[in-house]
């Protein structure tokens, strides 16, 4: 089904926002603030559900919670308890015979759903994650990100010093990423660009978007990892393989050239000033006049009060490694020091925005 236009999107997330702050007007201020606090409780549901595939238990059909704890290895009375205060936020539905069944959130949970939230729920609940959390506080008193403190290594450091936790912490972002490529792809024209260059790009789900939406597009997939991260093979599935090359190259190393536009996704947003400014005239370095850098981010509404997931997003880049997400006015500043000139934000239809800039 194609995705509204960002106009709308905009229109009906500020109609809900506006619902859910005239909900917490009309309950006592303690109550509304109570319920915000509890939040965190309920991604631990969320967690336990995911850990155990409570959804794809009930893939074929309701079940009791007697059958359901056999399935995936629970106490029956513990299970039901679970699953009712789910069942009372919408995540599944709870039958009037008691029995448990499957909804579109709860859906969303199985691990090959399209934009499966089970990755992003195993990460919120992860112990190390909540052990991160622990100590936000720390980043608020001092300006520094606290988990490189608590662990003695920077956090892609510790992702590869644990493996397991990495993956976890891969497939959680990997989630979240997967919900921003159709907006991408609905809200930008790609298909003026000759050749489109993805840096750091992972696996390349992104640009595997573009080539396919856009024929006669070329690609350049460029990553540290591409020697293990499949996206050789991802472009091969999908019968792009002889229109994108696939190369070595490094976050703070030269940039391939050869690009007509220059895609960052979610790049520039984990690094302090004077790292992301080295990342930008790297960039710069590698692009010729006429080039376009096309920078992922999501971007910080202007508007005082306005809820945008930018804002939460930005404290665990601020606990994690330092970074921030920023305003379109501190991307026009960042993206002048680095030699570029910002020549528009545009909103899609997700949280995320293409922040386009021109050299200079």
């Amino acid at each position: 089904m194609p995705l509204p236009p960002a106009r709308v999107v905009r229109a009906v997330e500020g109609v809900r926002t506006g619902l859910q702050r005239l909900a917490r007007k009309l309950a006592p201020a303690p109550f509304s603030l109570l319920e915000m606090v509890q939040g965190a409780m309920l991604s631990q549901a969320l967690y336990a559900a995911a850990e155990l595939r409570v959804a794809e238990a009930l893939r074929d059909g309701p079940l009791s919670a007697e059958r359901l704890a056999e399935r995936v290895g629970a106490h029956p009375q513990t299970l039901q308890r679970l699953m009712r205060l789910l069942a009372s936020n919408g995540v599944f539905a709870e039958r009037k015979d008691g029995a448990f069944a499957l909804n579109p959130m709860g859906a969303a949970l199985l691990e090959d759903a399209p934009m499966s939230m089970r990755g992003i729920a195993v990460l919120m609940g992860h112990p190390i994650h909540w052990e991160d959390w622990s100590h936000f506080v720390d980043a608020v008193r001092t300006g520094e990100p606290s988990l490189p403190k608590l662990r003695g290594m920077t956090a892609f450091e510790f992702m590869e010093a644990k493996p397991e936790y990495g993956e976890v912490f891969m497939k959680g972002m990997g989630a979240m990423s997967a919900t921003e490529t159709e907006p991408l792809l609905a809200a930008y024209d790609f298909s003026r660009f000759g050749t489109v260059v993805d840096f750091c790009a992972g696996r390349g789900d992104l640009l595997t978007g573009i080539l396919e939406k856009s024929p006669g597009v070329r690609g350049i997939l460029a990553d540290p990892r591409v020697a293990e991260n499949g996206a050789a093979e991802l472009l091969a599935e999908r019968g792009l393989a002889d229109r994108c090359e696939v190369v070595t190259a490094d976050l703070f190393g030269p940039v391939p050239e050869g690009g007509d536009a220059y895609v960052l996704k979610h790049i520039v947003h984990d690094w302090p000033e004077e790292q992301a400014l080295r990342i930008l005239r790297n960039v710069r370095a590698a692009m010729r006049p006429g080039g376009r850098l096309l920078l992922m981010e999501m971007v910080v509404p202007d508007k005082p009060n306005a809820a945008h997931s930018s804002k939460l997003v930005d404290l665990w880049l601020m606990l994690l490694v330092g970074g921030m997400e920023r305003t379109s006015a501190q991307y026009g500043k960042l993206l002048t020091e680095a030699g570029f000139r910002l020549e528009r934000v545009v909103q899609t239809p997700g949280a995320i925005s293409v922040v386009e800039a021109s050299v200079r």
